[in-house]
């Protein structure tokens, strides 16, 4: 049957009418509440971006100015002298590669040996399966407490040394319950046809299983990678070799002695006029913006990768 084209103009705006019919329209109650939601969230955001913004201005102004409290919108006197003198402290740059490195490497471990083993514990045929499982869970409720821990990873021989960055944040078990969660989420289908197919354990999980948890790995990774990033006491515990120092241990010990530090810039440089202040704002941005710059690459798949994992316990 051939159509004409004017009976094809007609379909169009018929068609086109129908849409402007099943629109709903919103009542006057509704659009109030969009109002009010859109101010309140607007709001929210910048309470939470503001002191971001404050802390960024505040590291890049005149210290006299921020030391008198006159910096609130706008940054006045603007230069990079913290970061400059930051910058030349002595052993910063080894301390930031061993924090990247350390990140990098320890996520990677973990999420590898979190998955794997969120994945076995999906397998009901494994012996002492429940045993085994709530046997891993409870460790998250109950610990031996930071001595036994200390002597443990001591035994081990881990102190001074790389691996302690690494091996006791190898497996997660919150992490792993909620990958554990989002493969059992999956069903069994596409399991059983590589089975048919001939595949093993080993092969289902690399090119089945991990393909298609990337949101809630993204997640996992990202909460295994924060926590690396930001933790110092593991240096303070457990290293006293300063070539092992992290950039937050270091930062911290500038921290803890910021006066000192400060009148030390100062007499190097007379020029510098280096305050307490601007070096905790200063150190606090150093340690922040990696973050930041890291997490909108992966945002998409955080709320998801929680979604997918909080389906079921």
């Amino acid at each position: 049957m051939v159509i004409s084209l004017k009976q094809t103009d007609t379909l169009k705006k018929d068609s086109v009418r129908v849409e402007k019919s099943t629109k709903v329209r919103m009542s006057t109650q509704d659009k109030i509440y969009n109002v009010i939601a859109i101010i309140v969230f607007s709001v929210i955001t910048l309470i939470c971006f503001y002191p971001f913004y404050y802390l960024m201005i505040c590291t890049i102004s005149d210290q006299q100015l921020v030391e008198l409290n006159k910096i609130y919108m706008i940054p006045k006197g603007i230069n990079f002298r913290n970061y400059i003198e930051i910058l030349n402290v002595q052993n910063l740059a080894n301390s930031a590669f061993i924090s990247v490195a350390r990140t990098l490497v320890t996520t990677t471990v973990s999420f590898f040996c979190t998955s794997y083993m969120a994945y076995f514990f999906t397998k009901q045929q494994m012996w002492g399966h429940k045993f085994w499982y709530r046997f891993t869970v409870i460790t998250m409720y109950f610990s031996a407490g930071l001595i036994p821990i200390y002597l443990n990873n001591r035994m081990l021989h881990l102190n001074n040394s790389f691996l302690v960055y690494v091996v006791p944040s190898a497996i997660s078990v919150y992490n792993m319950v909620l990958v554990k969660t989002s493969i059992e989420s999956m069903g069994t289908e596409l399991e059983e046809s590589a089975r048919l197919d001939g595949a093993g354990y080993l092969t289902i999980f690399f090119r089945i299983i991990l393909p298609l948890q990337g949101p809630i790995l993204a997640t996992v990774s990202l909460f295994t990678a924060v926590n690396q990033w930001n933790d110092f006491f593991t240096t303070k515990l457990y290293i006293t070799n300063t070539k092992l120092y992290t950039l937050q241990y270091l930062l911290y010990e500038l921290l803890s002695q910021v006066t000192a530090a400060a009148n030390q810039i100062n007499n190097a440089d007379p020029y510098a006029s280096i305050t307490p202040t601007g070096i905790r704002l200063t150190l606090t941005a150093i340690v922040v913006i990696p973050i930041i710059m890291v997490y909108p690459f992966i945002q998409r798949f955080y709320v998801k990768g929680i979604m997918l994992g909080a389906v079921k316990g």
